[in-house]
């Protein structure tokens, strides 16, 4: 059992920044992770998404101005967030499953992938 807990998020102005850590209770080098987020009345959507490695998976929505990382020693995966718009405000979720095996980013994207899951940390974007 793998308990996930998010920190970073808050309020910003368009165009600005802010980075969300998603710390692990145990160890997740094994694990693909990644990050989705749901605005109210939407349905939740991925964000990004580390498969193998260090390979990362992106939304169109997104690529270009968030970073998705991880810290196996901390065990800590991270989402750095620029260039920020309005449309970003949503509820951020970090989400893991364990794998041996290389992922497409086709499931990396998909919630149906994940066993577990965070709290979520909520980031606002003023216009």
């Amino acid at each position: 059992q793998v308990q996930l807990v998010e920190s970073g998020g808050g309020s910003v102005q368009a165009g600005g920044s802010l980075r969300l850590s998603c710390a692990a209770s145990g160890f997740i080098s094994n694990y693909v992770v990644g990050w989705f987020r749901q605005a109210p009345g939407k349905e939740r959507e991925a964000v990004a998404s580390i498969v193998s490695g260090n390979f990362s998976c992106y939304a169109d929505s997104v690529k270009g101005r968030f970073t998705i990382s991880r810290d196996n020693a901390k065990n800590t995966l991270y989402l750095q967030m620029n260039s920020l718009k309005p449309e970003d405000t949503s509820m951020y979720y970090c989400a893991a499953v364990f794998t041996p095996s290389f992922l497409s980013c086709y499931h990396g994207l998909k919630m149906v992938t994940y066993t577990y899951w965070g709290q979520g940390t909520q980031v606002t974007v003023s216009s």
